[in-house]
């Protein structure tokens, strides 16, 4: 993963007087003038900053990873000052100078560069030989075991293939999965060393209990591969979804340094990340599209822009759910925009909703419940059902997602929830008013996985004052992304800049 890179800013070194562990290196200055390579992972100002200073960590710092020793006076920072306009923008954090030693020591190296994620789905699970109950495989989306499983736990379940295990970083895992109320499980992690299939080297044991929380294993200074079993017992139904393991931030966020993450009744996940930029008009949000890796997407170009944003994502399926589920998981998107709505004191003409092919659907979908300023949307995906159809029609196998989206949204596969699947968005759609709000939309026009996807926006965009306005590339879905993607960036700047008075680089 890296060496974590510090940056100390004060008047005296603490490489001469902490004990800073090898993968961690700090750089101290008296004076910063900007960084020589790339950003660093933490910014530490153990003195007031000065004016050329703040000009560069501003540039430079991702929100969540600048830290202040006390000997940053807040009376001495000055309400209205540079300095405190800095600390807002960049979510900075005070810490305690009896802190720093085992601040860099046990949770500087949740901090490190590159996050990662992914999900273990259903393709790799193994059922074990000894379970005589019914197996039913649901596309990608899930195995439903049901039957009796044992007066005690025995294993049920496996997942074949190891995972790799970091020496120094800790990973989370969440299982998603559902059963029935006379079913209990345990998750099983044994921890093999390298090279070998026989040496373990730990052993660990969750229960449903347990379970209710992302589980936590250390990596405790010794590298491996990790196994993980489903036990069970009782009798009735177990569904086993998912297992999503993620290079653990601790307490610091997930993903990111200061991400959210919020998990529905159902154990349904939700992302959101907010970097306040200039705290200036207007919040710019962002629905990542469709990631094998999970974690956020669009953090460099929306950071470009200057302006305050909010990354979306979610990890379900393959890819991706289009952002859709019950009324609960669909709240979260909607309370996690508001939220930082309210907190920047902006109003709903104050912002953009915005994405790319999957994200294009989480921006139209919520723009009902918002009314934006804007909706700027690449390779807009409206119509799911149609797309889920188009798998047969014109594109077999090249998004076999859109089918577990189809049968997870619809029960079925048949035309009925082809058409009840496109209403989902349209229903919702027409119901809201748009006098206020504009579209930028750009569009493959021979385009397999929905090709009248701004034809069919334009017809259910009958607000008085609406406005539209969309460019088409000749080729499918994912013939000439580059294009799409200039044309998505050149629209932000082009409503930031007149709409917004903002000056964009």
């Amino acid at each position: 993963m890296g060496e974590i890179r510090v940056l100390q800013i004060g008047n005296e070194d603490w490489n001469g007087i902490y004990q800073i562990p090898p993968e961690i290196r700090v750089d101290y200055t008296d004076c910063y003038v900007g960084a020589s390579k790339r950003p660093y992972d933490i910014y530490f100002l153990d003195r007031l900053p000065q004016d050329g200073e703040i000009d560069f960590i501003y540039k430079e710092a991702r929100a969540y990873t600048l830290f202040y020793t006390e000997k940053v006076r807040m009376e001495d920072v000055g309400t209205g000052s540079r300095a405190e306009w800095l600390f807002c923008c960049k979510k900075a954090k005070e810490i305690k100078t009896a802190e720093i030693g085992r601040f860099l020591k046990e949770e500087a190296f949740y901090y490190f560069s590159k996050p990662y994620g992914e999900n273990y789905g259903i393709k790799t699970i193994a059922i074990a030989h000894g379970f005589k109950g019914s197996v039913k495989w649901e596309g990608n989306y899930s195995v439903i075991l049901r039957g009796f499983f044992g007066e005690g736990f025995r294993q049920i379940a496996f997942w074949r293939g190891n995972l790799p295990m970091f020496q120094i970083y800790a990973m989370d895992f969440w299982l998603e999965y559902q059963k029935s109320p006379g079913v209990s499980i345990v998750m099983t992690v044994t921890k093999f060393a390298n090279g070998s299939v026989s040496h373990v080297i730990g052993e660990w044991e969750f229960d449903e209990e347990d379970l209710k929380e992302p589980v936590q294993i250390q990596g405790e200074g010794k590298a491996g591969w990790l196994f993980f079993s489903i036990s069970a017992k009782g009798e009735g139904e177990l569904r086993i979804i998912a297992l999503h393991n993620r290079v653990s931030r601790g307490s610091h966020g997930c993903f990111l340094p200061g991400g959210e993450r919020y998990a529905a009744s159902n154990r349904e996940e939700a992302f959101c990340y907010f970097e306040p930029g200039d705290l200036k008009p207007p919040l710019c949000v962002y629905f990542s599209g469709y990631k094998m890796v999970e974690g956020f997407e669009g953090y460099y170009m929306m950071k470009a822009f200057g302006s305050p944003f909010l990354l979306l994502a979610e990890p379900r399926l393959e890819g991706g759910g289009f952002y859709m589920g019950n009324a609960e998981y669909e709240q979260i998107f909607v309370d996690c925009i508001r939220k930082y709505m309210k907190e920047l004191g902006f109003s709903a003409d104050q912002v953009i909703l915005s994405g790319l092919s999957m994200g294009t659907f989480g921006a139209l979908y919520y723009s009902c419940d918002i009314k934006p300023h804007a909706v700027i949307l690449g390779k807009p995906l409206a119509s799911i059902g149609e797309v889920a159809a188009n798998e047969k029609r014109h594109r077999p196998g090249g998004f076999p997602t859109s089918l577990d989206v189809l049968l997870c949204q619809c029960g079925g596969l048949d035309a009925d929830a082809v058409e009840r699947l496109n209403a989902r968005l349209w229903k919702k759609f027409d119901a809201a008013d748009w006098a206020h709000s504009k579209f930028a939309v750009t569009y493959m026009i021979e385009d397999d996985y929905e090709s009248s996807a701004y034809q069919t926006l334009i017809r259910h965009l009958k607000s008085v004052g609406a406005q539209v306005y969309g460019k088409g590339f000749h080729g499918r879905h994912n013939d000439n992304t580059g294009g799409i993607v200039n044309w998505f960036v050149t629209q932000y700047r082009k409503i930031l800049r007149e709409d917004f008075a903002r000056k964009i680089e």
